[in-house]
């Protein structure tokens, strides 16, 4: 049993609440691999859990995280040994177990990923749950035959986790990326990453009509609503659209058209819930041919375990550029 400091969320009479407390780790959820933390991140879905502001967990209490990265210290399973360093990411942290907001964590062995070697622990957590779902998106559209002479990827929401790091991992992939954001003040920092060309959504004219000129070869949403509908008539003949977020609305508004005459495809991207032999295929990959190229600019902020509760609101507004890491290890 050894002392530790979480940041630990409560829903009882006393209210709902997260706020960095003092446990042991025998109290932490049950798992064959006990990791000592380095590193987590900040995803908007940590924002939800840890102010409360969107139903996430399904039981209390838990430590909040839904990403984490350290070195083993204790195992029970024979796949991996003190001093392997190793992540996860999704696969119910801070949703039915204790999440990457401790300086520990015990994992079971199936939920646990070995860290590729060109990885830093920090670097899997500026990649995070937002990286892997940027690389299991453009996996789905290389399993069901997208290629980059079918013409450019749009990718919606391209300022946030997921939209940015998909920029760099599709150019990285051989892709030639059109950045789709509100925020136009970031348009040169999204062109540094590989964006051959910026769009702001504000300006965006959509004719409503079922069918457009083919302009697109796929793309990543992270948006949903009128912006889906709006790009699916001007994607190509057998281009896919993977859909990762909802920003904008759960609805879609559209036709079969872009489906029955053009064969476009829709694949859902359900980055929580993927199986491990899959996992295992995309962190390698992330580990090798698609490692981003600009992953200490995609970094923008850095905060101690003790302060993580303090980016929650301004995410939640908007407000947040890039990926916020956590540094919770030494």
């Amino acid at each position: 049993m050894t002392s530790m400091q979480a940041f630990r969320i409560h829903n009882d009479d006393n209210g709902y609440r997260g706020a960095i407390e003092t446990m042991d780790t025998d109290a932490l959820s049950a798992g064959e691999v006990l990791v000592k933390a380095e590193w987590s991140s900040v995803n908007y879905k940590d924002a939800l859990a840890g102010t409360g502001k969107g139903k996430i967990l399904r039981q209390y209490p838990l430590n909040g995280g839904i990403d984490v990265a350290g070195i083993v210290v204790a195992s029970s399973d024979p796949a991996f040994r003190e001093g392997d360093k190793v992540l996860a990411t999704g696969s119910g942290l801070s949703e039915t177990r204790d999440g990457g907001y401790g300086e520990y964590v015990k994992l079971p062995a199936a939920l646990t990923i070995p860290l590729p070697a060109s990885l830093s622990t920090r670097d899997a957590m500026i990649l995070g749950t937002a990286g892997f779902t940027a690389a299991l998106a453009l996996l789905r559209m290389l399993d069901n035959r997208q290629r980059p002479d079918m013409g450019p990827i749009a990718i919606t929401g391209a300022t946030g986790g997921v939209g940015m790091l998909g920029v760099d991992i599709f150019t990285r992939a051989g892709f030639q990326v059109h950045a789709v954001s509100g925020k136009p003040a970031h348009f040169d920092f999204l062109r540094q990453i590989g964006a051959v060309e910026c769009i702001d959504r504000h300006q965006l004219a959509f004719s409503g009509k079922p069918m457009e000129s083919a302009k697109y070869g796929g793309m990543l949403d992270n948006v949903g609503g009128a912006m889906l509908a709006g790009f699916l008539p001007a994607i190509a003949p057998y281009g896919n659209a993977a859909i990762c977020g909802l920003a904008g609305s759960p609805e879609l508004p559209t036709t079969v058209m872009p489906f029955i005459i053009r064969g476009v495809s829709v694949l859902g991207v359900a980055s929580a819930g993927t199986a491990r032999e899959i996992r295992d295929e995309v962190w390698a990959r992330l580990g090798g041919e698609w490692k981003p190229r600009h992953l200490d600019a995609i970094c923008t902020k850095e905060v101690a375990l003790g302060d993580v509760a303090s980016v929650f609101d301004t995410m939640l507004a908007g407000g947040s550029f890039g990926r916020t890491v956590v540094r919770i290890g030494g």
